[in-house]
């Protein structure tokens, strides 16, 4: 099946910039210490074009970290249920088993939506990878479920197109090095060489994107 054609980028790709942040509402609370929520805007000459949603999860500080993740939302709950033992709120035998020791939090890429003129040229798995970079210090671990966040869309109303959206969501972030470990839930080692290698490969990609826009307006631009 032939995909639908891509329109062309609203503007130069290389003047994006992520905005990270981190709001502390100072709660002396368990919940508090164990999930913090890193809110990230993603910025097209200081307007605001996307965003992404993380929450860094510390499973040896606050209350037991599955149940914080349990309360604070579905998503997180099944994240926790793939990846965590509900009674200690430590990684399972089985998923520890599977990552490298460099750190003991848990980093959970929640959410990454961009506004739908800059979709369709792989930006969000190159500026996830950008941030995952940024945030990943002191985790064992990236999780993620990739799917549709903006249901919007009118074609999405098709289950045949449903399908297709989120089965090319799902390879983007397994391009990045997410390989899917139980149910919808995506598991990545920060340790990974494969994460560091495909960010170089993002990277130039990137740039390539950026050159192709200005030489597309170049042309649109000669007498």
């Amino acid at each position: 099946m032939t995909e639908p054609s891509t329109p062309p980028l609203p503007g130069d790709p290389s003047g994006l910039r992520l905005r990270i942040s981190y709001t502390d509402d100072l709660g002396d609370t368990p919940q508090a210490d164990t999930l913090e929520r890193w809110d990230i805007a993603i910025l097209h000459e200081e307007t605001e074009v996307g965003t992404m949603t993380f929450y860094k999860v510390h499973l040896d500080r606050g209350r037991n970290a599955f149940r914080a993740m349990e309360e604070e939302s579905e998503e997180l709950y099944e994240t926790a249920q793939a990846l965590l033992d509900p009674e200690t709120g430590n990684f399972t035998e089985d998923a520890g088993g599977q990552l490298e020791y460099a750190g003991s939090a848990l980093l959970v890429m929640d959410r990454v939506t961009l506004d739908v003129p800059w979709r369709g040229y792989g930006l969000g798995a190159i500026l996830a990878t950008e941030a995952i970079h940024r945030l990943m210090a002191g985790c064992r671990a990236v999780a993620c479920s990739p799917g549709i966040t903006d249901l919007s869309d009118d074609r999405l109303r098709s289950r045949a197109e449903w399908d297709r959206v989120n089965t090319k969501i799902a390879r983007g972030w397994e391009r990045v090095g997410f390989r899917l470990y139980q149910g919808t839930v995506y598991l990545l080692s920060p340790a990974s060489l494969e994460l560091e290698e495909q960010r170089q490969v993002l990277r130039a990609k990137f740039a390539k994107l950026g050159a192709s826009w200005r030489l597309s307006q170049a042309r649109c631009t000669r007498p």
